[in-house]
């Protein structure tokens, strides 16, 4: 790890313990690209920057400054002075004029990292981080642009982030500010992303980067179920385990745009940031804006690396929670037990049954509060409906302490609804325009969190819900997107504003909440998986990773999500069987399964399952326990994607010091007259003999898989033989063990 700066060549060289970053000044103004890729030992590299070619740099040749702004790669390209292909920052100012030329003024190399002001973002110590400012500057419009990029001493990954300053007496609108800018040339590039809708979150994607604009983007008011904030680069016929990947994932959870611009002399431009659709921001004089922060990745060994240098970076750097390296509750929630037909009674009598089972919280989703009976009324009025939850809240969560079980509760404290008590009393609380009708989903509005009162009046509720009794969880949700802008708080400079202060909003609830309630496991959702986000995982150690809970169709969802983010974040459930969402019956056991590739826990109503299914729950319990730690902290490898071979799912997590091993395979679909499948492992250590178990789930016991013990190098390269189980959505646990 380091950041150095090379005072003759005007040459920037950032160094994670196994990339390099370099940017030159050219012509002593602009900052650009040089590299980013496997370290180099070379310092110098400033000769990528093609000064010596035509059309030369302009205090060469000032009659072609447009020919070398469109081709020259900008590390932070602006609107308007010639470059046209896809800038990363926008202005207008009072006049209407729209130019901005940035030239570089400063830097300074930083031990640590400074956290960008009521935003979630990675964080490091002084011994583990170095924080490199550079300061760029329109004379002009005495615009300050500060470009910050982080490096860190145990992940490969780099974070960035723009803060804009006007110093200018006049008010200027910034209407872009995108978070990070990478230019390189063409390598035949394919572009990946993750895309999907409600209950099929982040199915992988591959296209060839043809010429023109391509990516994802979201203007819902979250980064949505339809695409992710996520873009990666791979070089052409790039796998998990060979090739080049570039990734660029915003810490964020709004409106975002993720691009990849191809042009004319086949350079590539890849960016991140805020979505600039309805965006504007008004700088006053000495105000400021605090962009959101990008990590970038670069692997040179495929989409694997790729993905465990982000598992390593989240986990070390940006999960904060005491839960971050704790063992999670094994919870129970009662949504598709129960939905909005629950009592007290019922409550108690799944916590007992699951309590004796060996489960270990009780979580009372949607409809104990107001006039909540069903999905059309009562969000926003968080009193404890004591017709439903008799003898009050603190009666039943006392009574399932006693059966030795935490308890947690789901909240959605975004939403109002107009039938409800709080909209009655203010209906100007709610994001609409004036003198239009504000549509309905899920037959409910937004509430403005623009607007303080509205925000404390949110906060005090939650508190006093929480405060009653001993509730240690919270599922926090969010059921609809954002439409018809408008709020009340606002002027009319300023509406362009709403949605990222929405956003600001929401990270400081959550923030507040854990102030309040800092031992609190805190579980975002967004109708499913939303808002599974970076910006939310510096809040929540876990995310409820989808409202589609069927086991195989999680195993897409789950390897979209696992492509990112560690499996210790992945909310995951084994539920009832028809699925709720799709009618697939798949048998318990598979299920419990591809459940442990996340938090795990369960979805159903446990006094009402078939008995051979109940009595499974103690071993699975068992296996949890067995396994969390490896699950939760080893390195994660992909042997097999169902969604590329529409057959079987396998993947692999191995520890740090490769002593052990845990293979997942999930056989979807069974095909007559087949040989068993030979699987190559991945992961081991070529040196260490390892003996091969299979879990037996009916007897809880691990058994041996073979007699022999195998070296790690004969598991890697000859590889492991499997036998076909015996009809579809049949899986099996293999654990490794050095002997």
């Amino acid at each position: 790890m380091g950041i150095t700066f090379l005072e003759k060549e005007k040459v920037f060289r950032l160094d994670t313990p196994n990339t390099s970053y370099y940017m030159g000044i050219s012509d002593d103004k602009y900052l650009g690209h040089i590299y980013y890729g496997k370290k180099l030992k070379e310092t110098n590299i400033r000769y990528l920057l093609r000064e010596q070619e035509a059309p030369f740099v302009p205090s060469v040749n000032g009659r072609d400054k447009l020919s070398y702004m469109d081709c020259f790669p900008m590390e932070y390209p602006t609107h308007g002075v010639g470059d046209f292909r896809e800038d990363a920052i926008a202005v207008r100012t009072k006049g209407g004029h729209t130019a901005l030329e940035l030239h570089y003024k400063g830097h300074e190399i930083i031990k640590g990292k400074p956290m960008p002001e009521g935003l979630p973002a990675t964080f490091g110590g002084e011994d583990d981080c170095e924080t490199l400012k550079v300061y760029l500057q329109d004379e002009v419009l005495s615009l300050e642009v500060v470009l910050s990029y982080s490096v860190f001493k145990d992940a490969d990954a780099i974070a960035r982030d723009v803060k804009v300053i006007n110093h200018g007496e006049e008010e200027i609108f910034l209407t872009k500010v995108y978070s990070a800018c990478m230019d390189m040339d063409n390598k035949d590039f394919e572009l990946l992303t993750l895309h999907g809708s409600w209950a099929r979150e982040r199915h992988i994607q591959r296209n060839p980067v043809g010429c023109g604009f391509q990516g994802v983007s979201s203007v819902r008011g979250e980064s949505s179920h339809q695409h992710h904030p996520f873009v990666a680069l791979l070089s052409k016929g790039a796998t998990d385990d060979c090739g080049e990947v570039y990734s660029m994932h915003f810490v964020y959870s709004g409106n975002f745009s993720g691009l990849v611009y191809r042009g004319q002399f086949d350079n590539v431009r890849m960016m991140m940031g805020i979505n600039p659709e309805d965006f504007c921001w008004k700088l006053e004089k000495e105000e400021a804006f605090q962009a959101p922060e990008v990590v970038m990745t670069y692997s040179g060994e495929g989409l694997g690396a790729m993905t465990r240098a982000h598992h390593d970076l989240y986990r070390k750097h940006l999960i904060r929670s005491p839960y971050k390296d704790c063992k999670r509750p094994i919870l129970i929630n009662n949504w598709e037990a129960t939905y909005f037909d629950f009592n007290t009674e019922k409550l108690i009598a799944i916590a007992k049954e699951a309590s004796r089972l060996g489960i270990e919280m009780l979580v009372m989703d949607d409809g104990w509060f107001g006039n909540r009976f069903d999905d059309n009324r009562a969000l926003g009025d968080w009193f404890v409906n004591e017709e439903k939850i008799k003898g009050g809240l603190k009666y039943l969560v006392d009574e399932v302490n006693k059966l030795g079980m935490k308890f947690g509760i789901w909240f959605e404290p975004e939403m109002i609804s107009p039938d409800s008590d709080l909209y009655r009393a203010h209906p100007d609380w709610a994001i609409a325009v004036p003198g239009r009708e504000a549509g309905l989903c899920r037959c409910q509005y937004v509430l403005d969190l623009t607007r303080k009162e509205i925000v404390d009046y949110v906060f005090d509720r939650m508190c006093a819900v929480l405060e009653s009794a001993n509730v240690e969880y919270v599922k926090w949700d969010m059921n609809r997107q954002l439409a018809d802008l408008g709020s009340m708080n606002l002027p009319a400079d300023r509406m362009g504003e709403l949605s990222h202060r929405y956003v600001l909003a929401v990270y400081d609830l959550q923030e507040r909440l854990l102030q309040r309630f800092p031992n609190l496991l805190l579980e975002n959702c967004s109708g499913g998986g939303a808002r599974f986000d970076p910006g939310m995982l510096y809040y929540s150690p876990q995310i409820w990773c989808s409202d589609d809970t069927d086991a195989i169709e999680r195993l897409k969802i789950q390897e979209g999500t696992a492509l990112i983010y560690p499996l210790s974040s992945m909310g995951a459930h084994v539920s009832d069987c028809p699925n709720h969402t799709v009618g697939r019956v798949t048998p318990f056991e598979t299920r419990g399964y591809v459940a442990l590739a996340g938090t795990f826990g369960y979805e159903l109503d446990v006094t009402k399952i078939p008995e051979k299914d109940r009595n499974m729950i103690p071993k699975q319990v068992a296996m949890y326990h067995k396994y969390y730690p490896l699950v939760n902290a080893g390195d994660y490898y992909r042997l097999a994607s169902y969604q590329e071979n529409g057959l079987r799912d396998a993947y692999m997590v191995v520890s740090k010091d490769k002593k052990e091993a845990l293979l997942t395979y999930v056989q979807v679909m069974m095909r007559p007259n087949c040989h068993s499948v030979i699987m190559r492992l991945k992961g081991l250590d070529a040196e260490k003999k390892y003996k091969v178990y299979r879990f037996n789930i009916e007897s809880g016991e691990e058994e041996e898989m073979m007699p022999e013990a195998l070296y790690g190098d004969t598991l890697m390269q000859a590889g492991l033989r499997i036998e076909n189980p015996w009809g579809d959505f049949r899986a099996m646990l293999i654990s490794l063990r050095e002997v």
